[in-house]
């Protein structure tokens, strides 16, 4: 909402000027942390993080990530040298913690010294915590839960909090109650926020709450530099928030981690999968890993066919809730840009309406002592 519309004149060049060098502050950590301008971390989504995005990221001043997925140690080879191609500018690399060559892809990262690593998918073991850290790169992992985070801190180098509104696999737990919860209690590691953020205006809330960065993914899917197919951009730009649902688990013996998309034909196919599997269990056809593994599997081979191929009736179209966001096509620039500026209205905005400010005044004294001035 404008200024205008809550009745409140636009901040004046001077105030604007003023909640910009407070936004370099609130976030001082996270661009140090990162090598960046601006802490803002792309999500690793799977078929979209690949190089032209990650690359476009880091060389407009955010921080690209790769999403390594089920990628083999050769492909992901290629893919991070083809990054370094495009840019000179720090990326990171996102890997899942459950890959079976996932010591191999580790060592891959060291051979391009990547300077950021990022594990995902559970809590790191202890192998590959080992190797990032003997390679020289920072180690970065999501903490679903404040005694997570505190048992994290002993090998992480970074700590990224993830909540439910996120696209993807989700946890339970919403993006504003683990800010609130793991926030104020884990100040020696630089501590990014995600899930849900599709506005400059969260992100200063989040970095005022005490956060050093955040991470958006489902804001960057239309940015002109994805290689996301154009149906898929299209149907990101049509949804609304709730639009983007979680998945439904039919058999609590076949547990299913939630993952968060755009209802469609390919949400009941899912449906429809699981009752398969299930059934097949039941009159013993399968084994209940082998079972397991196949509902897994399906969501790789669905979002697959909706990013690259552009099915989006029956590939699985991943999003986060902050999809309501996405209006438009715009260079990955244009996006960071209006992000930043966006927290910048909002840190001046707030400035106006604190009652230790006039119209005309500057921020408050309460964000200055925040920011460390």
């Amino acid at each position: 909402m404008s200024a205008a519309r809550d009745g409140i004149s636009a901040p004046p060049p001077a105030a604007l000027a003023e909640a910009r060098r407070l936004l370099d502050r609130l976030w001082a950590r996270g661009c140090r942390f990162l090598g960046v301008e601006r802490a803002i971390m792309g999500g690793a989504m799977t078929w979209v993080s690949e190089r032209n995005l990650v690359a476009a990221l880091s060389n407009a001043g955010g921080f690209g990530v790769i999403a390594c997925g089920a990628m083999t140690p050769k492909l992901l080879d290629e893919e991070i040298a083809g990054t370094q191609a495009l840019t000179r500018k720090p990326f990171g690399v996102n890997l899942i913690t459950l890959h079976p060559d996932l010591l191999d892809l580790v060592d891959v990262c060291t051979r391009h010294k990547v300077g950021h690593v990022v594990l995902a998918g559970g809590l790191p073991p202890k192998p590959a915590i080992t190797r990032i850290k003997d390679s020289g790169a920072k180690l970065m992992c999501f903490a679903p839960a404040l005694v997570i985070a505190k048992k994290l801190l002993r090998d992480v180098d970074a700590i990224i909090i993830e909540g439910s509104e996120a696209g993807g696999h989700i946890g339970p737990v919403s993006t504003s109650v683990l800010a609130q919860e793991i926030l104020p209690h884990v100040p020696e590691v630089p501590v990014f926020v995600a899930g849900g953020i599709g506005h400059g205006a969260a992100i200063a809330s989040y970095l005022e709450m005490g956060a050093s960065g955040v991470q958006l993914g489902t804001r960057f899917v239309c940015a002109k530099e994805s290689i996301a197919h154009p149906k898929f951009k299209q149907a990101f730009i049509r949804a609304a928030a709730r639009d983007a649902v979680p998945s439904v688990q039919l058999d609590p013996r076949f547990p299913v981690i939630p993952v968060r998309a755009l209802g469609n034909e390919g949400t009941r196919l899912f449906m429809e999968k699981q009752r398969e599997v299930v059934d097949r269990f039941n009159r013993g056809e399968v084994a209940q890993k082998d079972a397991q593994l196949e509902i897994e599997k399906y969501w790789a081979g669905a979002l697959r066919r909706a990013v690259i191929d552009g099915d989006v009736e029956r590939g699985s179209l991943m999003a986060g809730q902050s999809v309501g966001m996405v209006t438009r096509e715009q260079t990955t620039r244009e996006i960071l840009d209006e992000l930043t500026e966006q927290a910048v209205a909002a840190l001046a905005g707030r400035a106006q309406r604190a009652p230790e400010t006039g119209a005309a005044g500057g921020i408050g004294t309460s964000l200055r002592s925040r920011a460390g001035a």
